[in-house]
């Protein structure tokens, strides 16, 4: 007897997804998304989404206010250094010489360090990223240490810059790499790409790039995937949403304006008797509405008014849902952003700021305290010894255990003061946290506090002042604080 095999017995089975967002039928038939690296993908279309980022901070408002509020909370007035030096007279000395630098320290001269943050701060926001060059100052320029640093936008290092090299070194988004895959150059234009024809040196050295080395350089990037070379700006996500809801709005608002120009309309039985007077004037019969008219109309004309329809009930909802994910999106609270706490109280916004607060602690410890202002400390100790300017003892041997310091961003005001700070008294009564924990949180130096806290108590005395102590206040209810949030808010929505 013949075995006959059954039919398809042999066939390889076809792919099949177990994963329902692996799918690519039905539903999920057009969602194909790229398989490309962060280096491709930035390749790509990282100029022109830069582009369109920068365009809608210059001209939407809420693009604006967003980057206004992310730069302003996380820097705010600068993220200081207070050092670790062990000895309290050199540390002293180490800080004074620190202030005195940072009024110097701009190549362009136009902004104190902490300025540089912000500027920084908001190339991150727009750009995803900001370049920092150190500049050595020629001797006898001034008496602080004599290095600067150079801003440099995103614009000037070529995102579709790729190149192999005779020393097997790699260029990729315009960054050398070694073999090995560390950084070691940057490949920046001689002049702004943007300003290629403005100037007889930018016409002549507009397309020549220079070679900078990495140790010259720091990169401030916002990078979200292991191997990404160059930054994501932060409004990426919401950049479609942003601007396709400005062109509706404006849309709306033209439609409105256009319906309120039409006041009325002259209605008459028979207009065709216009068309056979040829001698009316193009703009006889029009009538314009001015205060007290009383207009005669001929016989069997009428007036119809215009009654334009209203946007809605629905607009500000939609406006509302829209701006919500669009904020999201960029990691901003909409209560922030748009100033709109009508629909907020008192444990909704403590919850949002707080969320918010996170995010920008997590940004401000990995990105600007670790990427430019530890690399920035370590640069200007080493060259302030060098130079003679900071008298350091054995600074070879203890270079790690000297340029240790720690970064203090700036202060996060109370949500509610009365019960924060009883909540810190607390904690500090029972040993959950130090005195110098909530001097730093509130962006101060806790040894500069108690220096001026030691020589008011000394003036006190020698002075012979006394003044009562601060009565203890019990923490209001909270039910009580939302009442009184949810007030404004209705006062504010009527």
């Amino acid at each position: 007897m013949a075995w006959k095999p059954l039919a398809g017995w042999f066939r390889k089975p076809a792919p099949k997804a177990y994963y329902d967002a692996a799918r690519i039928k039905r539903r999920l038939a057009g969602w194909i998304p790229s398989t490309a690296s962060a280096r491709r993908l930035l390749e790509t279309d990282g100029e022109r989404m830069r582009a369109r980022v920068r365009d809608l901070v210059r001209n939407n408002s809420h693009a604006a206010a967003a980057c206004e509020c992310f730069v302003a909370n996380l820097i705010g007035a600068g993220i200081k250094p207070s050092s670790k030096i062990a000895d309290p007279s050199l540390r002293a000395a180490v800080q004074e010489a620190w202030l005195d630098w940072t009024d110097e320290c701009d190549f362009d001269g136009l902004f104190d360090f902490y300025g540089l943050q912000a500027q920084i701060g908001r190339a991150v926001f727009e750009a995803g990223e900001c370049f920092v060059r150190f500049h050595e100052r020629l001797e006898g320029d001034s008496k602080t240490v004599p290095l600067q640093l150079q801003l440099l936008e995103s614009d000037m290092l070529d995102m579709g810059f790729r190149q192999s090299l005779a020393d097997d070194h790699e260029i990729f988004n315009g960054v050398e790499f070694d073999p090995d895959g560390r950084r070691v150059a940057y490949h920046f234009w001689v002049a702004h790409p943007g300003e290629m024809t403005v100037s007889d040196f930018s016409r002549a050295h507009g397309r020549e790039r220079i070679r900078v080395p990495a140790s010259e350089v720091l990169h401030i990037a916002n990078l979200k995937r292991p191997g990404q070379v160059r930054g994501v700006p932060i409004p990426a996500p919401s950049v479609v949403k942003l601007w396709l809801l400005d062109q509706y709005d404006d849309a709306e608002l033209d439609r409105k304006k256009t319906a309120a120009m039409y006041a009325g309309f002259i209605t008459s039985p028979a207009p065709e008797a216009l068309v056979e007077d040829q001698d009316t004037e193009p703009d006889d019969g029009i009538l314009t509405l001015e205060p007290g008219t009383m207009q005669v109309l001929k016989p069997g004309e009428e007036i119809a008014f215009s009654a334009p329809t209203e946007v809605g009930g629905s607009y500000e909802a939609f406006q509302y849902r829209n701006l919500l994910a669009a904020f999201s999106g960029m990691g901003i609270p909409y209560i922030l952003g748009t100033g709109d706490v009508s629909r907020a109280n008192y444990s909704s916004m403590r919850g949002e700021i707080v969320e918010f607060r996170r995010r920008l602690e997590q940004m401000q410890h990995n990105t600007i305290v670790f990427q430019l202002c530890r690399p920035v400390w370590q640069r200007w100790l080493d060259d302030g010894v060098l130079s003679g300017v900071l008298d350091i003892p054995n600074y070879a041997a203890e270079r790690a255990v000297v340029s240790r310091a720690k970064w203090i961003p700036p202060k996060f005001d109370y949500v509610d003061p009365a019960k924060d700070v009883a909540a810190e008294a607390d904690a500090v009564a029972a040993g959950f946290k130090s005195r110098s924990d909530v001097i730093e949180a509130s962006g101060e130096d806790p040894e500069e506090v108690d220096r001026r806290i030691a020589a008011d108590k000394a003036r006190e005395t020698a002075l012979g002042l006394a003044f009562p102590k601060a009565a203890s206040h019990a923490s209001p209810d909270p039910a009580a604080s939302d009442e009184g949030v949810e007030s404004g808010a209705q006062q504010q929505a009527d």
